[in-house]
């Protein structure tokens, strides 16, 4: 039996209930054969364990954060504040503001400290795998070319359904 890949992207969530929109992260990363770790930190509830986690992010083999969090959303800058690894983060929406306040949060770093900010929801948990691949690829020939394959076939998707649109079209 062959021994389990260790993770190289760690999935930090500042709620489970975060968990229903960064499963899709999870689930991308595995498409391209990346292993994760997912947890649940708070920025402001559990402030010391985000930052251990973080501060010995390199030394437990990631390379890549994604972070997501509702509301004030200030997980990823702690995350990012705490290491040099490249940090994602996803703006989750929360209780207000349909996650405005989660994207202001997470995009307003200050100088020397980013956060690569994708878009609030679904869409922006799967940038953010794609993102990482994209990230750990530049030293990864085998996900980079993953990354070609996965580019041409959403290509051909568009496509097809372009092509289909037009028979419609016509008939």
């Amino acid at each position: 039996m062959a021994a389990k890949k260790r993770p190289t992207v760690a999935i930090v969530m500042g709620s489970k209930t975060d968990w229903p929109v960064m499963e899709f992260t999870r689930n991308t990363l595995k498409e391209f054969g990346i292993e994760s770790t997912v947890k649940v930190m708070s920025a402001h509830r559990t402030p010391h364990e985000a930052t251990e986690f973080a501060e010995n992010a390199v030394k437990n083999g990631y390379q890549v954060i994604i972070g997501a969090a509702g509301g004030a959303a200030h997980l990823c800058g702690v995350l990012a504040g705490h290491t040099i690894l490249p940090v994602i983060g996803v703006p989750v929406k929360g209780w207000s503001l349909d996650g405005m306040d989660s994207l202001l949060s997470t995009v307003q770093m200050p100088k020397g400290v980013p956060v690569a900010t994708v878009a609030i929801g679904k869409a922006g948990a799967i940038n953010a795998a794609i993102l990482a691949v994209q990230i750990m690829g530049t030293a990864d020939a085998a996900l980079r070319r993953k990354m070609t394959a996965y580019k041409k076939a959403m290509a051909k998707e568009v496509l097809a359904a372009d092509a289909e649109l037009q028979k419609e079209l016509e008939g």
